[in-house]
C-alpha cells in the first residue's frame, strides 16, 4: 500500500458572537484538515490543531511543501518510520508549534488508514481499550465582553449540569480580583450539585499572580489547576506545584517526547496534557503516554479541535492506561467544547453527544470511526 495524494483543506467560520479567553478575542473558529489517498482506495482524515488564535495556514503551509513530499509513495504501514522521517526532516526550523501540528495532522489521517486497512479501530491499533467510554467535562466560561461577567457564568455552570455534564472547565486569567469573583459566584450556584471543577488560566500569569490566585483555588478541591504560568517556566510549574494544594496541569503548548521529558523530568506537572493535534499525533501521544507512565504522571489529553480531532483523542483515550493501579483508579476524562463551532458537530458523522448516564461512547467503527462531510469541507474551506 501507497500513499498516493496528500489534500489539506483549511475551514474557517465567523462567529456571531465573539468570545475571549485569557490571551485575546476569538472572532473566526478554524481548523486544518488532512486528508490522505492510497492506491489501495483508503482514505484517512487528520488534523492539525489550531491553537486558539493561530492562523490554520501556518501548519497548512508546512504539510503541503516540508511534509507532503516526505511522505508520498511511503506505505503508511510504516507509522512509526514516517513520523520520525517528518520530524526529523523538520527539527532545524521545528520541534514546537504549527510544524509539530502539522506532523501530528498526517500521523493521525495514517492511523485511520490503518485502522481501516485492518478493519478494526485505531485503539485496537494501538494496543486494546481499557474502557469503552469516558466521561467528559465541559469546556466553557469564554468572555462576552471581559470582566464582570460572574452572573452569566454563574448561569453557565448551572446549565452545563443541567445538560448531563458532572465536570467543567472554568476559563480564568482576566485578572486575579475578577478570577476569584468569578469563581465565589460560580461556587455558590452549583452549591448542592455533583459537580467538579477544574480552572484554567491560559498562562495569563506569572509566578506571584498564580500564586495568589491558585491559594484561593486550593479551597475549592479542584481536579486541576491548568497553564497557571507560561509553558517556558518551568521552574514555575515546580515551584506551583510545591506550594498548591491543587494538582497542577498542563502541557497544551508542549510538544513530542522531547518536550514532555523536560517537563516530566523537573516534576513540573501533576497532571500532563498533550494535545493529539499538536504533541505529534497519535503516535506521538504514544511515545508520551509511555514517558508519563513510567514517571507515575497521570494524563489527561487535551481537545479543543473539529470532530476529527475529537474523534482521534477518542481512541487515543480509550487505549491510555491509567497511571497508577488500583480497583478504583481515577479515568481520564474527555474534554468536550461547548463553544460555538460548527465544525464539532456538522463535520463528522458522529459527532459527540452523551448517552443516558451522561458518559461518551467510543466508536468501535474502523479507524478513527467517523466519517467526514465533504459538504460541509465544501462549505467552509477557503482555499
Amino acid at each position: 500500500m501507497k500513499i498516493t495524494d496528500v489534500k489539506v483543506h483549511i475551514l474557517q467560520s465567523k462567529l456571531e458572537q465573539p468570545f475571549a479567553f485569557s490571551q485575546g478575542w476569538v472572532r473566526v473558529r478554524s481548523a486544518t484538515i488532512v486528508e490522505i489517498h492510497t492506491d489501495a482506495g483508503l482514505i484517512g482524515w487528520g488534523e492539525a490543531f489550531t491553537q486558539g488564535l493561530e492562523s490554520p495556514q501556518i501548519a497548512a503551509s508546512t504539510i503541503e511543501y516540508s511534509l507532503k513530499p516526505l511522505v508520498l509513495g511511503e506505505n503508511p504501514k510504516n507509522v512509526e518510520v514516517l513520523w520520525h522521517s517528518m520530524y526529523n526532516q523538520t527539527r532545524d526550523f521545528g520541534r514546537k508549534g504549527s510544524v509539530m501540528a502539522a506532523i501530528s495532522g498526517i500521523d493521525i489521517a495514517v492511523w485511520d488508514i490503518l485502522g481501516k486497512f485492518y478493519q478494526v479501530p485505531v485503539s485496537q491499533l494501538i494496543g486494546g481499550r481499557f474502557r469503552a467510554s469516558v466521561q467528559p467535562y465541559a469546556t466553557g466560561f469564554y468572555r462576552v465582553t471581559g470582566e464582570n461577567e460572574g452572573d452569566r457564568l454563574a448561569e453557565e455552570a448551572i446549565a452545563h449540569n443541567d445538560a448531563g455534564f458532572k465536570a467543567m472547565k472554568i476559563k480564568l486569567g482576566f485578572g486575579v480580583n475578577d478570577d476569584i469573583k468569578v469563581m465565589r459566584q460560580i461556587g455558590r450556584a452549583i452549591e448542592g450539585r455533583d459537580v467538579e471543577l477544574m480552572v484554567d488560566t491560559n498562562h495569563a500569569y506569572g509566578r506571584t499572580e498564580a500564586l495568589r490566585l491558585g491559594r484561593v483555588l486550593d479551597e475549592y478541591d479542584l481536579r486541576w489547576y491548568e497553564e497557571p504560568v507560561p509553558a517556558e517556566d518551568i521552574g514555575g510549574y515546580v515551584e506551583l506545584r510545591q506550594k498548591l494544594k491543587t494538582a497542577i496541569a498542563g502541557g497544551e503548548n508542549e510538544h513530542s517526547i522531547y518536550g514532555f521529558r523536560e517537563l516530566l523530568n523537573c516534576h513540573a506537572v501533576d497532571i500532563a496534557q498533550p494535545d493529539i493535534g499538536s504533541c505529534g499525533g497519535i503516535t506521538g501521544a504514544r511515545h508520551i503516554f509511555t514517558l508519563a507512565q513510567a514517571n507515575g504522571i497521570e494524563v489527561n489529553p487535551h481537545v479543543w479541535g473539529s470532530g476529527v480531532a475529537q474523534a482521534a483523542s477518542l481512541q487515543v483515550l480509550a487505549a491510555l492506561p491509567n497511571a497508577i493501579h488500583s480497583l478504583y483508579a481515577r479515568q481520564p476524562i474527555l474534554e468536550y467544547d461547548r463553544s460555538s463551532h460548527p465544525f464539532r458537530n456538522d463535520l463528522v458523522d458522529r459527532p459527540l453527544s452523551l448517552n443516558k448516564d451522561g458518559m461518551v461512547e467510543i466508536s468501535d467503527n474502523p479507524g478513527l470511526g467517523i466519517e467526514v462531510n465533504r459538504a460541509i469541507i465544501n462549505k467552509y474551506k477557503v482555499n
